[in-house]
């Protein structure tokens, strides 16, 4: 077989990229400038041949005489991926979608295994991947390989940049209206991506804690003992909450409990690696930082530096390193979660919390209970059959063999075991409401999209992100023996209809504890005039 120049290998395989990978990209280009004629045509087509020469450029710089055939390997495989999920969910590669991924447990990516995803992988990442492996490449001398490298990129540039002026007003409208079509360029997009991921951690001395609220105390005057549970909630959206309107009763048990229903409140990300930390953090959605929310300390490190008994339990993939300096279990296990069929359920998370409280006779007690709740795209998976009231539903993990009806009813019973598992842990709090002042707390991590505008999960740039993915489901509960004169139940119920965020849930919860210390600010306290 004759051998390959390298620079041959790196321009096919672009190519190859462009066709295979960017299905999605270019269905959204013509979403926004529709081929009907053409100019139109050919504007799409001096599209293909700008981001060929991107594509080029970019392999051209991470391939020399020993890394070629690995880069391109890698490469493959990954824009094999990243294509299913564009093609499939419509989601965006960015760096906190890498970020998910990285955090992703094995349960989760098993959830998202399917045939098509198989043969996505195999045709368009194994089988290219074997091609260029076999692929017997010449082997230039140091100074020709330069050249043509040289040569190669050159030649990109130019071809790029009189592409781009000769079609000046398309592109004009391009990189400054539409900047967001990008996002989809597969696989430059991902790459600079996972730069950025890279970058975000780099400047992050992750071996550098920095606690804050270490003046935090909670006054002596304060003798009553506090029992808050927080549940944090998984891809829950605010208007499938019964509670909030939803023609389908997915909420008939709250909706018979002395709850204050929030209908207004707005995730910090769009996914539970940013959200999570973020609604625990003092920095809220305008300052997180993801290469820093581990290294700083949060909303639980204040509360036991004061004294409070601490536990996260967890039937999610992790607290995401939240409660990393906490007390905490994973409920994801049989060994552990006695509630278990084809997966362990949030129910479980409640069994031996009595034992808990009952072992910690001093102190006030601060419970979070992170749920895998609505996780997708499996959410018939999600709950038990018993719960399986709204039908047809999606019994697959691949949402595009499935009608919307399908899809919104198996979310929707996954609401309603959510439910469920909400009134057992007030039950739960009930009973212990003698010996406390009790508060239940909910609030969901972000929300979902479901189909709508061929938009499915979550995990979108927040900026981008339809407000199903941002808009959240969040109530409150106070027990008999709250103090009313600290906590005015009434004026909170006047606050249903205010807009809310994550960003309170910090300064709130340390309002609950009555826990002193100057990061907590009064005016983002839900419970505070």
């Amino acid at each position: 077989m004759k051998k390959l120049h390298p620079i041959t290998l790196i321009i096919l395989t672009a190519l190859f990229l462009i066709i295979s990978g960017n299905v999605t990209f270019f269905q959204k280009v013509m979403e926004v400038y529709p081929v009907n004629g053409f100019q139109s045509g050919l504007l799409i087509l001096s599209l293909a041949l700008v981001f060929t020469c991107v594509n080029v450029l970019i392999l051209s710089l991470l391939c020399y005489r020993h890394t070629i055939k690995p880069v391109l390997i890698i490469v493959l495989l990954l824009s094999a991926a990243c294509a299913y999920f564009m093609d499939t969910y419509h989601v965006i590669i960015d760096d906190v979608m890498i970020d998910n991924v990285m955090k992703t447990d094995t349960a989760e990516a098993l959830d998202l295994l399917s045939v098509k995803q198989t043969l996505y992988i195999l045709l368009l990442g194994v089988v290219p991947a074997l091609i260029v492996y076999k692929t017997p490449l010449s082997q230039p001398s140091f100074r020709a390989a330069v050249v043509s490298k040289l040569v190669t990129i050159t030649a990109c540039l130019i071809i790029a940049a009189i592409t781009i002026l000769s079609l000046g007003n398309f592109y004009a409208s391009f990189l400054r209206e539409n900047k967001s079509l990008r996002n989809y360029a597969n696989p430059s997009y991902y790459i600079y991506s996972i730069g950025q991921y890279i970058g975000t951690f780099y400047h992050a001395d992750a071996d550098v804690f920095t606690p804050i609220g270490l003046d935090a105390i909670i006054s002596p005057e304060v003798p009553d003992r506090e029992l808050i549970i927080l549940v944090v909630g998984e891809t829950a959206r605010a208007d499938h909450f019964s509670l909030n309107g939803y023609a389908k009763k997915t909420n008939p048990r709250l909706e018979q409990e002395n709850i204050i229903n929030f209908s207004n409140v707005w995730s910090c990300g769009t996914s539970t690696a940013v959200s999570v930390p973020c609604m625990f953090g003092l920095a809220g959605r305008s300052d997180y930082d993801p290469g820093n929310a581990k290294s700083i300390g949060n909303l639980l490190d204040i509360a036991e530096h004061a004294g409070v008994n601490v536990l996260w339990l967890d039937n999610n993939s992790s607290s995401k390193g939240v409660a990393d300096r906490s007390e905490y279990q994973s409920y994801k296990s049989p060994d552990v979660n006695p509630i278990c069929d084809v997966e362990c359920r949030d129910v479980g998370m409640l069994s031996n919390l009595q034992n808990y409280i009952d072992n910690h006779p001093t102190g006030d007690i601060l419970i979070v209970l992170h749920q895998m709740g609505n996780h997708g795209p499996a959410y018939y998976k999600r709950y038990p059959k018993d719960f399986e009231h709204f039908k047809p539903t999606c019994q697959t993990n691949q949402l595009e063999k499935c009608t919307s009806e399908e899809i919104t009813n198996a979310y929707d019973n996954a609401i309603l075991y959510t439910d469920f598992f909400l009134s057992k842990t007030l039950k739960l709090l009930k009973k212990n409401d003698p010996n406390f002042e009790s508060i239940m707390m909910y609030v969901s991590d972000n929300g979902e999209s479901l189909g709508e505008n061929g938009l499915y999960l979550h995990g979108l740039p927040y900026m981008l992100a339809p407000d199903t993915q941002k808009h959240v489901p969040m109530f409150m509960w106070f027990g008999q023996n709250v103090d009313r004169e600290e906590v005015n139940v009434e004026q909170i119920k006047s606050k249903t209809n205010e807009q809310f965020s994550h960003d309170n849930i910090f300064h709130t919860l340390l309002g609950l504890l009555e826990i002193e210390t100057e990061v907590y600010k009064p005016e983002l306290d839900i419970t505070k005039d």
